[in-house]
Formats: C-alpha cells, structure tokens, sequence
C-alpha cells in the first residue's frame, strides 16, 4: 500500500512544518516558556536538546532553523567527523558572505558521539557567529559534552510523550494514511510499546497499515496486533499494567526484601520488551536509596552487573541482573543517606549563604595568610586517634543539622556506634 505517491516514511509525512503542529513538549513550547520565547525573540542561539529517542529534538531544530530563514545543515556525530564539521564551516561562510547573506544552523544529531577535539573545533565558529550550533542528545549533557562547548549553549530538556500525545499521533496518522480503524484496547497497548517515543509508533502503525492493506483488515484489534508483531509488543496483560506501574511494583518488592517478587518482577520486565540498560540504572538507583551503607557492597555489586550485562548483552548479560536484584532484595536496608541528602538540599535552598569560617578557608597567598585565611586549622591526622574533638566544620552560628542519622541495620549499625563515639569525644573537649 502506498501512503502517499512518493512513499513518504509517516514519521516524515507527519513531521510539523510549524510550532503549532508539534506534540508534547509544552514545558518548552507553550506560551511563554523557554523555547517558544527563543523562536519568537527573532535572534537564534546555540543549544544543546537533551532527551530520549523520539521526542522531537531534530524537528525542533529544523523549525529553528525555518523560524529564522536559515541554511539548515546536519551532521550525524555516530557516522560524521573533521571532515563533515569543514565543510560545514565552508557552507556556513558561502551562505553568510553570498547575495542572500544567510545565516546557518549546524546541527549535530547524537553530539554526545563526538570526542573533545571535534566538539572543540565547533568552538571558534560559535563564538565568532558563523553559525548557530544546536546538538542533540540521548545522554546528560554534563558528562558527555565538554564544558567549554557546554558553557556556549542553553540545554533544553526534552520529555517522552506522554499517552494523550500518543494518542494525537495516532489520530493524525489515521486523518493522514489509509490506517484503518484501530479497538482501544489495541492502541492502548501501541501507546504502552511506544514508552514515550513518537517515532517508536510511527514506525509500528507503518508497519501494521502495510500489513492490514495486504491482508484486506477491516479493523485493528488487539489479538490481530500481537499476532502481527509477536515478540515486537510488550506482554503485560490486558489489565491495564503500565511500564512504569511494573517498574514499581520491582522498586517496591526490593525495598521489601521479598526475593521472589522482585526476579518475578524484573523476568515480567525484561520479558515485555523493557530495555535491560534501564533495569541496571533501575537496580543503581536501588542500591543507593534503599541499601545505602547498611550494605555499601550493594552499589558496587549493581553497577558490575550493569557492566557485566555491557559485555554480554542479551540474554547471558541478564543473569547478572538477576543476581543483583536478589541481592539488593535480601541485603540490609537503609535510606539514611537518602533522606539525609534530601533534608540538605531543603535547608541549602532555604536558608542564607553562610560564609566559610576564617580557619577551613583556602591560604595559597601571602595575602590571604595575612588575611588570616586557614589560622587555626587543626590537621586531624596529627592528632589523637585521627580526630581533632571539637574542632568545628559547619558555618559559624549554624546548629548541628542532624542530616545523617544511621539505622540499626547492617553496616551502618558499626557507623552510628562511631558517630556517638566521636560525638561524646567532641562534648568531652568542649
């Protein structure tokens, strides 16, 4: 079945040719919010677009790039290099110094791809103006894009697609294609498959339209779906479990020490299709919030079995999931970090700017030694048993916060003993 006379892909037949026409992101496009404001303000600036697959970063730069009249050129950072980035410069100033003198927008799908140097050779150009540079990427930022090219451009965070804006696409592909009538229960489950990504559900209504057109289907339904897909579709049950329901229900059953429920919960995972990279930095995040240093070990153990699974992959690399879990499920369990760290960040963001007391400052000059920068600093490794007692750390005027208090489990049994110890020595000296 054609879709349409040149056999346009829908994810390019259904791609917005304007603001108004892309879904979801309304954090970032909706009047007043931050993009928005940027394509109105009439002057475009270097970004980087952060977020999972499908979720519109490359649209929006190409709407950029329409926005403001400008030559549009694009360089895949998995296949491109030196070379592609060259010519780019050249284009860019043929287009600035031509008779339309154009401005142009190079953008770098998958930027977290590039090394140091052919992210820094971008550098000279945005500072100049030459181009206005836009990268887009899967992976935070702050670790896979150097800092200088990160300190030029605003990060814009993009979110996956939430089930109302699935929907849309899927009524759009129906206005736009010869789709047929689709059983809500069937598009309940493609909206489920998709996990927030546009163009994971464009492709699959692709595939399902060519496939109804050639079996003569009247109406998509659920049974006819999973028949045509198979393996392809996640296999949670007609009851209404959501991806993200299920990825609880494994959080919970770890948090509960119940063994059992937590291999039947990640098998019920990776069984529906969930990516095992994303169980892995599931069972890190598990291991930090809810073990914490009852059982250190446990944050190690997670981030092996996330590296053991790197190098196996599927389905060998999936054992070492499950050992994990069963792990995490019967160790000790603490979240005495976790609420420490929270109870911190609340009162930083609260409470005023103390200065650092006079004897914890830095004194590499002369100047600052004379300003009595670092005067009075014990060195606790000279003293007695490695501790100055009752030497102070904390801004001058501020009470003990009292963040950090350690459970009676595991490890962190032998952490309080020591805090009271080191707190008694403390009163002791004071």
């Amino acid at each position: 079945m054609a879709l349409s006379p040149k056999h346009q892909p829908l994810a390019e037949l259904l791609r917005p040719r304007t603001l108004g026409e892309v879904i979801g992101q309304q954090h970032l496009l909706g009047e007043g919010m931050a993009l928005r404001l940027a394509f109105e303000s009439g002057q475009p600036h270097s970004c980087i677009l952060w977020g999972p697959p499908g979720v519109g970063k490359t649209t929006i730069a190409r709407l950029m790039a329409d926005a403001f009249d400008a030559q549009f050129i694009t360089i895949s950072a998995v296949l491109g290099g030196i070379k592609d980035i060259r010519e780019a410069v050249e284009q860019a100033q043929t287009a600035r110094d031509g008779l339309e003198q154009r401005h142009t927008i190079v953008f770098v799908d998958e930027v977290h791809r590039f090394n140091k140097t052919q992210q820094d050779a971008f550098l000279p150009h945005v500072e100049s103006g030459l181009f206005t540079f836009i990268g887009a990427t899967t992976e935070n930022p702050s670790f896979e894009v150097n800092s200088a090219l990160l300190s030029r451009a605003a990060v814009y965070v993009l979110q996956p697609l939430g089930g109302e804006d699935l929907r849309q696409i899927v009524d759009r592909v129906r206005e736009k294609s010869a789709l047929p009538a689709i059983e809500t229960v069937a598009i309940d489950r493609l909206i489920a498959y998709a996990d927030g990504d546009a163009r994971r559900l464009l492709n699959t209504l692709e595939t399902l339209s060519v496939a109804a057109a050639q079996e003569k289907v009247a109406e998509i339904t659920d049974v006819w779906l999973l028949k045509v897909l198979g393996e392809r579709m996640r296999r949670y049950d007609k009851g209404g479990e959501q991806f993200y329901d299920t990825i609880s229900a494994l959080h919970k059953s770890v948090r509960g020490s119940d063994a059992d429920a937590s291999l039947y919960w990640l098998v019920r995972m990776l069984d529906g299709g969930a990516d095992p990279r994303y169980m892995a930095r599931r069972l890190v995040r598990m291991a930090a919030e809810d073990i914490g240093l009852a059982d250190p070990r446990a944050l190690r153990l997670a981030l092996d079995a996330a590296e053991v699974y790197e190098r196996l992959g599927s389905p060998e690399g999936e054992l070492a999931l499950a050992e994990c879990v069963v792990y995490l499920a019967v160790a000790p369990k603490s979240n005495a970090v976790y609420k420490a760290f929270n109870e911190a960040k609340a009162f930083v963001k609260k409470d005023g700017t103390r200065p650092v007391p006079m004897h914890l400052r830095n004194a590499p000059t002369k100047l600052m030694k004379e300003l009595d920068y670092g005067k009075g600093y014990r060195y606790a490794h000279d003293e007695e048993g490695g501790f100055a007692a009752g030497e102070r750390y904390l801004p001058d005027g501020m009470a003990d916060p009292d963040f950090y208090r350690p459970v009676e489990r595991g490890l962190e049994i032998r952490i309080a003993e020591k805090m009271r110890d080191l707190k008694s020595r403390n009163h002791k000296k004071n």
